[in-house]
């Protein structure tokens, strides 16, 4: 069994930590796009040119199924890739989870990029799922790419503005976009300053979208099975290395741990 995932840079990793937990027997393909990044200031056009390279580079690899590990890319490109590569390969997209944020009837705060704060995609899932409930939406300019070249001292800073957006009574926080999941460290040390030391519920996505990859392909979770599964990373299309950046975060070094990188 093999499953590929693909974002513009290093945001894919949370997702790919959570298959690999679920499945340590399964083949892992990394297809990342570092020469056109960043994706969230191209044109939705732009965008799903290079979403569409990205996922080709993983598909020729004949994955059973591609998660779409990247929040904005499923915002304006899900349907392009689907068409493109269903039904030979399922194609999963990320979804901000903004459902179960809601279910408490809380305050909820979503964190996103700029190209998807605000979106009619993102819009759409709060009037479909928070009617009634408090949202704001806050976005991160800049804390996808501190994230995605480990800069401390960027996510910090980009943290701390995003934080200052966020309103202190806020009982559930929606990370909007998959790099954000490798910091949440950071943030809940920059809420706890923000709110006086209470935390909000967080919901990512990683985990979801990696049970649901498992679900479309009609498998279990096996976290006991045999952890034979290889990685295999696309740079641009090309075979490489897990990025340096990646194993600054404890998802990359399980990854990269867990099998040797396949070429």
């Amino acid at each position: 069994m093999m499953i590929a995932l693909m974002d513009s840079g290093i945001g894919l990793l949370a997702a790919a930590a959570a298959v690999r937990r679920l499945r340590p027997d399964a083949d892992i393909v990394l297809s990342s796009d570092p020469e056109g990044m960043p994706w969230g200031p191209r044109t939705p056009e732009d965008l799903t040119l290079r979403a569409l390279d990205v996922a080709r580079a993983a598909a020729a690899l004949a994955p059973d199924a591609l998660i779409v590990a990247c929040n904005t890319a499923s915002v304006h490109s899900l349907p392009t890739l689907r068409a493109e590569l269903e039904p030979g390969i399922p194609v999963i997209g990320t979804v901000p989870a903004i459902k179960p944020a809601a279910a408490a009837r809380g305050k909820v705060a979503i964190w996103a990029t700029p190209a998807t704060t605000g979106s009619p995609y993102q819009r759409g899932l709060i009037r479909e799922f928070a009617t009634g409930v408090e949202v704001t939406e806050v976005p991160c300019p800049g804390l996808a790419d501190a994230v995605q070249w480990a800069d401390e001292d960027a996510v910090r800073r980009t943290v701390a503005a995003a934080a200052a957006l966020t309103p202190p009574d806020v009982t559930d926080l929606v990370l909007g976009c998959t790099h954000y999941e490798l910091v949440e460290e950071p943030i809940r040390a920059a809420l706890r300053t923000r709110t006086g030391g209470a935390l909000p519920v967080f919901h990512g996505s990683a985990d979801a979208v990696a049970a649901q990859a498992l679900r479309r392909l009609g498998l279990a979770a096996a976290p006991d099975a045999a952890p034979t599964g290889g990685l295999t990373v696309l740079l641009s299309g090309r075979t490489s290395e897990l990025p340096a950046e990646a194993l600054g975060y404890a998802e990359g070094r399980l990854l990269g741990a867990a099998a040797p990188v396949r070429g």
